[in-house]
């Protein structure tokens, strides 16, 4: 099966200095890892990297098979910015459009049917700012939705709601990658949250990506590893 995502060789950094190198990767359809590595270890990069919001120093990163949807962290849309929740949603659509065109009546609906898929549909109406931290993040989710992704990339995702948001978050997930083919990348400091979704870690790590199953031996390892170094003097 041909993979969504292909990766080889690539090193990401800024100016002449890569942060993370050596990397090679494929994802395919319908599958989710998760992204995890110690503070400061290339995490953010590698993954702006694979979203193209960095460019590769070496190597190459292809996608196939249609666009991709990127979730960053909440944080990273005011709050107070004077929009409702389906003026949120709708400016996922906004790459299609050209000089001052409005959307499309079909694009519209596809915001509805977003916010229908993430249970946001009664909140639509809505402040973004009024909606609480799980809402907004899975308004966030319904516009990167709105580009009918083959890809999708999460920064952090659970962080700062609670657990029966994280559940329907996982839920939501768990459906995009089995029932559409979905290939799911996640950044995430509570990978436990999402152990019931995410089959194999990205762990990223003194310069390197290394791709492990969750919970094996080798994940053990390494997170054990990372932990006594961060305990050393």
């Amino acid at each position: 099966m041909k993979p969504v995502l292909s990766v080889r060789g690539a090193a990401f950094g800024y100016g002449r200095h890569p942060v993370v190198a050596g990397i090679d990767l494929e994802v395919g359809p319908g599958q989710i890892l998760g992204v995890a590595g110690p503070n400061g270890s290339g995490k953010t990069t590698f993954f702006r990297g694979l979203a193209g919001l960095l460019p590769a120093m070496e190597g190459s990163v292809e996608r196939f098979g249609g666009p991709l949807g990127y979730v960053p962290q909440r944080e990273a849309l005011d709050a107070i910015y004077p929009l409702t929740v389906e003026e949120v949603v709708r400016m996922g659509a906004y790459g299609r459009l050209f000089g001052l065109r409005r959307l499309r009546a079909e694009d519209v609906r596809l915001a509805r049917a977003c916010l229908e898929r993430v249970g946001l549909d009664d909140r639509r109406r809505r402040a973004f700012a009024s909606l609480s931290g799980g809402q907004r993040q899975r308004a966030l989710i319904a516009r990167a939705l709105m580009v009918r992704p083959r890809l999708l990339l999460l920064d952090e995702p659970t962080s700062g709601i609670d657990s029966a948001t994280v559940e329907r978050i996982v839920d939501l997930l768990t459906e995009l990658a089995r029932e559409e083919g979905v290939a799911i990348l996640v950044v995430s400091h509570q990978l436990e949250l999402l152990r019931e979704a995410v089959r194999d870690v990205l762990w990223v790590a003194e310069g390197r990506v290394e791709r492990t199953p969750f919970g094996s031996a080798t994940w053990e390892e390494l997170t054990g590893a990372s932990l006594r170094r961060a305990g050393e003097p």
